[in-house]
């Protein structure tokens, strides 16, 4: 069966040319990177040569550069470490529409005594800057503020989010693992203190991420253990995958032009096809300010996991919310806080495209998806209730 994979959001493909860059290091460079004689040496070189090109693709320092497991890990390093820098602070603030590796993580630490503060979002995803910035006071220790939404897309200003931290005294983190190599990083302009990022994101495999840290950012290592990572993350760092990473962020850096031209005008090209071909549907989230592969569609009077069902039948794979939440009949609390409405929040479903996908790929959903939402809507008590029966095209309903 043809798949057509259109979830890049919740992981990506190993790109060929990665996955040739790691070999080495899993059959003949197989020495532990801290060990003193010549063949470590070898290993260590490699491990060294990911960190400069990670730094690259961020804009950044090789010494700034800490691998660790995944984002997740990252993210809580990092609001762990700004929170035992300053103990004294009880306030910490982010949205109400982060990653669940910083959401849940801050309604942890609320039920430990943390005031927490999440800002919201109007309907187009953007931030209330206002109430951000009235609540930096002298008790927060952190803020922290993804780069780009992974549901809807939606791009935060961080660049002015964060000045207008730094300039408060207060450390200021975000989650840019889905930002990174879809759209230009320079940590030299944005004055954060730490940043997030994960390999399987970008064409590099599961199991690898980096924390990005300012020098001069006070810092304490959530994993305590050897000198590893200039003592940053103790542990025996996973040679091959930080390998393949470094050749993913190099080859992202490459593609980034490609990343906001051709593929951006076939995510322009699907959504403005099932908005023609399908009554009824709207996008959510800012069409402009957002990522160039992410839309993020609810058709209204359908299930998203009905729809991912049948699309399943065909081989194509989206998602109707993020991967870590997919298991949940919960509706997203993305667009839940966006006040996306309920008749179109639980037949959501978000397309995220990456470089390795083709016109054809398009074609293809433009294609099968239509009669899809038809034949649902067609067995919805919801969409005969309300009338929608009328607005369905009876071509499409005849190609099923």
């Amino acid at each position: 069966m043809k798949t057509v994979y259109v979830d890049n959001n919740a992981t990506t493909q190993v790109d060929p040319r990665v996955f040739e860059a790691m070999l080495p290091y899993l059959k003949d460079l197989y020495a532990n990177p801290s060990s003193m004689y010549r063949f470590a040496g070898e290993v260590s070189k490699g491990l060294e040569k990911a960190r400069r090109q990670v730094a690259s693709l961020l804009g950044a320092d090789p010494d700034e550069i800490v691998f660790t497991s995944c984002g997740t890990e990252s993210d809580n390093t990092a609001i762990r470490a700004a929170i035992q820098a300053f103990p004294e602070r009880r306030h910490i603030l982010t949205t109400r529409v982060e990653h669940p590796a910083i959401k849940n993580l801050f309604e942890h630490l609320a039920k430990k005594g943390w005031r927490v503060t999440f800002v919201p979002v109007d309907s187009k995803g953007h931030l209330d800057l206002d109430i951000l910035y009235r609540n930096l006071i002298p008790e927060t220790a952190v803020v922290s503020v993804m780069w780009a939404n992974n549901e809807t897309g939606v791009v935060f200003p961080v660049e002015e989010i964060a000045r207008e931290v730094k300039e408060r005294g207060i450390l200021f983190h975000t989650d840019a693992v889905q930002a990174a190599g879809k759209i230009p990083i320079d940590m030299k302009k944005v004055p954060a203190d730490m940043l997030s990022l994960s390999g399987h994101k970008l064409h590099a495999p599961k199991g690898v991420g980096i924390l990005y840290v300012r020098k001069g950012t006070p810092f304490a290592p959530l994993l305590i253990g050897g000198h590893q990572e200039h003592g940053r993350r103790g542990g025996t760092e996973n040679v091959a995958s930080i390998v393949a990473l470094g050749k993913a962020c190099e080859l992202a850096q490459g593609h980034l032009d490609e990343e906001n031209t051709r593929v951006r005008r076939l995510r322009n090209r699907l959504e403005e096809g099932l908005l023609e071909r399908i009554p009824r549907a709207i996008v959510h989230g800012d069409r402009e300010n957002r990522l160039p592969n992410t839309v993020s569609i609810g058709f209204e009077g359908v299930e998203g996991e009905a729809i991912l069902l049948m699309m399943d039948e065909f081989g194509i794979c989206a998602s109707s919310g993020s991967a870590c939440t997919s298991g949940s009949l919960e509706p997203s609390h993305v667009l839940r806080a966006m006040g996306v409405p309920f008749s179109h929040v639980h037949g959501s479903i978000r397309f995220s495209l990456s470089r390795f996908n083709t016109e054809g790929d398009i074609d293809f959903i433009l294609e099968k998806l239509p009669p899809i939402i038809a034949r649902l809507r067609e067995l919805s008590p919801y969409w005969k209730t309300r009338g929608g029966r009328r607005t369905c095209n009876s071509q499409i309903m005849s190609a099923l």
